[in-house]
Parts: structure tokens; C-alpha cells; sequence
């Protein structure tokens, strides 16, 4: 008979929300009428009023999608009201209390543009690229920030294998190179001329392909909000939270390795690797632990995030005289 292994990053089922719980609450929201709204036991009037929703964000659904049972994350799931409103998203402001702010974010329509080393160039709407790519699914996973806080999360979305593939990419495509939107008139932060707009991050293109990498278009069993990255972001949850770009706009094929967003910025503290190691500290702080939103329990970080035996073998061989780098 076929044998189910544990995975590695696994907990016991006694950590993990109830489903019948968690589903049973995804059903009151959506028979209420509020799939697309992000916070229960709140109004629909106030959410508008309040600013937690916006109305021009695109709802690439339909929701909630089909749970895919092998991506459980291990435990219980952060508190929604701390997933979605203790964000980083500096173009907004550096706060992490931005969530209002990124309301005035309109994500529909909303274009995304595929473009360098690949068959054919093309720019379409998002909506449009999600049908191209099929249908959607939800994954648990954890999520580790680099400032050493962590959450567990249901995202909504598409393999990003699925982008990869429908991209066509030559045989000369190295890298993916993505790029979020440009508009300072709406996101305030991208007037600070300091920070080198837009975000950009990358991944190797074995990496983009990984089956943990995700394209995330909703939360929670509900639409993505803005300040999570609407309409979609990239979920790579063995890395550094700040390599799961939000809002994305543009998705670049190429064979030179990207600079990233805070590589730019500061190189020896935020390399382009930025894969998870609780041994190798940020040089302002230990990653040895992690602090659980909504708990603010104190827990041990895990090696890639607990996802070792899925990516480790991604980089065997890489840097043998330095090991450290691919996780700085």
C-alpha cells in the first residue's frame, strides 16, 4: 500500500485550526456576503468606510478555492485581522500599520506585462493570465520576515511553474526577474527618491519552477487585499519574506542574475539568496528564533523555513567556500 511520509516541517495535527473551524468560517463570510472583504465580526458598511476594502481591487476567484492538502504549514494559522494588517509594503511607508494607506492601490484593471528571453512578449490583464494559467488552489504555508517574525497563512493561487510555462521561455532564460508597479501619485513611499523604485526581485528560474514557488492572488479564502500584494504576489516561503514581491507588473526572462530591491540598498545584509537559516544571524540580529504573530510566542527558526527537503537540493554545490551565502 502507498506509504505517506511526514513531511520534515510537519507538526502534530493537534497544532494545526480545526478545518471544520476554519471552513466552517469561510462559509458564514461568503453565505454573508463577504468573500471579498478580509475581516469578520466588522460591517460591510464600515469595512468601505474604514478604508479595508477597495472597491477597484480585482477579485480573480472564484473563492475559496480547493484546498491542496499537501501544503499544510505546521501549524495553527496566524489570527486573519494580524495577517492582514501588520504588513510590509514600502510603498506605503515604512509603518506596518500601512493597511489604509494601500487602499488607494486600484488593481483593476490591472496589466501585466511578460517580456526578454521568451517566445513571445505579451501583456495582458491579470484576470486573463490567471484563466490562462488554470485553475486555483489553496496552500497553508509559513511565511518567516527577515526581522524575525513568521506567520501561517492560506494563500490562494497558481504554481508559478504554471507562469514559467505559459511564458515559453528560450533556452537561454537564466533567471525570472520581476518587477511591481510604479505610481507615486498612489503609493507615497516611491516618492522617497533614496529607495531604488520600483521593487524588484528575482529567482533562478529552478527555483521559479520549484513546486513550492506561488503565485498568490488571494488570502484567507478571499481575494488578496491590497497591502498583502493585490492582485498577485509571489509566495517563496523557504526564502526571506522580502523576496515575495507584491503587486507584480512585469515579469522579465533573462540571462544576467537580477539585483534585487535591498540588495541595491545594502548587499551585505540582504543578499539575492535570502534563503532561511537560523545559524547565519542578520548582522543586527539573531535568526535563531522567531516571533509568532498573534501569539508572540518565540519558537525556533527552521533551515529553509523547515522546507529542506523540497529546495535543498537547488543549491548542492553552490558556493562549497562559503556556504553563508546563500542564506545572507
Amino acid at each position: 500500500m502507498p506509504i505517506k511520509l511526514q513531511q520534515n516541517w510537519a507538526l502534530p495535527e493537534t497544532a494545526v485550526t480545526p478545518e471544520n473551524i476554519y471552513m466552517n468560517r469561510r462559509q458564514w463570510l461568503q453565505a454573508a456576503g463577504f468573500a471579498g472583504a478580509g475581516f469578520a465580526g466588522v460591517g460591510l458598511a464600515a469595512m468601505f468606510a474604514g478604508g479595508m476594502i477597495n472597491p477597484a481591487r480585482a477579485a480573480i476567484g472564484p473563492y475559496p478555492a480547493p484546498r491542496n492538502e499537501a501544503y499544510v504549514g505546521g501549524r495553527a494559522l496566524t489570527p486573519e485581522d494580524e495577517a492582514t494588517t501588520y504588513t510590509n509594503f514600502y510603498e506605503f511607508g515604512s509603518s506596518k500599520n500601512i493597511w489604509r494607506r494601500a487602499q488607494k492601490l486600484t488593481t483593476d484593471p490591472w496589466s501585466v506585462i511578460i517580456d526578454g528571453l521568451v517566445e513571445t512578449p505579451v501583456t495582458l490583464d491579470a484576470e486573463d493570465l490567471l484563466r490562462q494559467l488554470g485553475g486555483l488552489e489553496e496552500r497553508i504555508y509559513r511565511h518567516r520576515c527577515v526581522e524575525a517574525w513568521a506567520m501561517t497563512v492560506p494563500w490562494t493561487g497558481v504554481a508559478l511553474a504554471r507562469l514559467v510555462a505559459f511564458a515559453r521561455p528560450t533556452a537561454s532564460a537564466k533567471y525570472l526577474r520581476m518587477e511591481t508597479f510604479l505610481d507615486p501619485s498612489v503609493a507615497p513611499g516611491q516618492k522617497q527618491d533614496w529607495y531604488p523604485w520600483p521593487y524588484v526581485e528575482g529567482l533562478t528560474l529552478a527555483e521559479a519552477t520549484n513546486e513550492l514557488a506561488f503565485l498568490a492572488t488571494g488570502i484567507y479564502g478571499k481575494p488578496m487585499p491590497a497591502q498583502n500584494g493585490a492582485p498577485l504576489r509571489l509566495v517563496v516561503p523557504w526564502k526571506y519574506g522580502f523576496k515575495s514581491i507584491k503587486s507584480i507588473a512585469r515579469f522579465t526572462f533573462t540571462d544576467q542574475r537580477p539585483v534585487s530591491f535591498w540588495e541595491q540598498l545594502n548587499a551585505k545584509e540582504y543578499g539575492f539568496w535570502a534563503n532561511v537559516n537560523p545559524d547565519v544571524s542578520h548582522p543586527r540580529w539573531s535568526q535563531a528564533s522567531e516571533r509568532l504573530l498573534g501569539s508572540g510566542d518565540r519558537v525556533p527558526t527552521q533551515i529553509y523555513n523547515g522546507y529542506g527537503a523540497e529546495v535543498a537540493g537547488l543549491y548542492a554545490g553552490m558556493f562549497p567556500n562559503d556556504k553563508r551565502a546563500l542564506f545572507h
